[in-house]
């Protein structure tokens, strides 16, 4: 089994800052990073401003040849920008610029073409559908003959019912931490909260193929239809957990298109996942990194 076409992430690239730092990130750029080391696989679709952080996305990404060739200049608004605090417990509070570059994200000809020939997933998330410019780019990508996964990432209040309605029932794949399904729930069930309740009628009502449910230091729940995995990895030596929930997503989206049985999607997922905690950032500076996860892809492809 291969991974035969591309794996596409529409949505936000920025600068995640730190009090004394700052890293890239952006969910969208994190899972396809990883996605881009760890199967060859992988294109953004994003925007940035015409401005010297802009500049310093696209020197850094030309150096490592990640291509981008989909990521558009914007010559009105900023590069995007995140501003993280962590709590004691290394869990990052963000708060968020508006009317960022990835704001107004476009349907560029050459993207759209490429899409419709190569295209095999398309990954997105809720905080570029904040504003209606990239949210139409977005919906537009639904008509596309691939597996969508819906990733969905709430920030502060960048998401409303409609949109959480509108991605969930275009997705195949869906990944949502626990306070997020509370919300879910909230807004669209309104039933008594039980996870996995919950999980399955999100599953039957929105007919969605996998679905995964992250719970911090718990570990994590996948469900396919009455399958159920369940698997906590204990991670040492945290640095800080921005960016977990991301490479947590890019193992899950190659194990779903290698068709691995659910625990081990879950297994290596997590395990992944911790890896990424002992860093700072979500983004490994050494490419070693990802050796041995490579090696188990890999083995799975040949």
């Amino acid at each position: 089994m291969k991974i035969e076409k591309e794996i596409i992430a529409v949505g936000e690239i920025l600068f995640d800052c730190y009090p004394n730092y700052k890293v890239l990130g952006g969910a969208p750029f994190n899972f396809i990073y990883h996605i881009w080391r760890l199967s060859g696989k992988g294109k953004l679709i994003s925007r940035i401003g015409d401005d010297e952080l802009g500049n310093e996305i696209l020197d850094r990404l030309n150096s490592e040849n990640f291509d981008t060739d989909f990521i558009q200049i914007d010559k009105y608004r900023k590069t995007g920008r995140v501003y993280i605090k962590l709590n004691n417990e290394k869990v990052p509070e963000f708060i968020i610029e508006d009317n960022a570059a990835y704001d107004f994200i476009s349907l560029i000809k050459k993207a759209k073409e490429y899409i419709t020939n190569e295209a095999g997933l398309i990954y997105f998330g809720s905080l570029a559908q904040r504003n209606k410019v990239s949210r139409n780019t977005i919906r537009k990508l639904f008509n596309n003959n691939s597996k969508f996964f819906f990733d969905i990432n709430l920030r502060q209040n960048f998401y409303t019912k409609k949109i959480l309605s509108n991605s969930l029932l275009n997705s195949d794949i869906v990944k949502v931490n626990e306070d997020e399904l509370k919300i879910i729930n909230n807004l669209l069930l309104k039933t008594d909260y039980d996870l996995i309740k919950i999980s399955q009628q999100l599953i039957k009502e929105f007919k969605i193929e996998l679905l995964c449910v992250t719970l911090g230091e718990e570990g994590a729940v996948l469900m396919k239809k009455q399958k159920i995995s369940k698997h906590k990895h204990v991670v040492e030596n945290i640095k800080d957990t921005v960016g977990a929930g991301d490479a947590y997503s890019a193992v899950l989206c190659i194990g779903y298109l290698l068709q691995w049985e659910l625990n081990k999607i879950n297994t290596i997922a997590s395990e992944f996942a911790a890896d990424i905690c002992t860093i700072n950032g979500a983004i490994p500076k050494d490419k070693t990194f990802y050796n041995k996860y490579i090696e188990v892809i890999n083995n799975e492809q040949n």
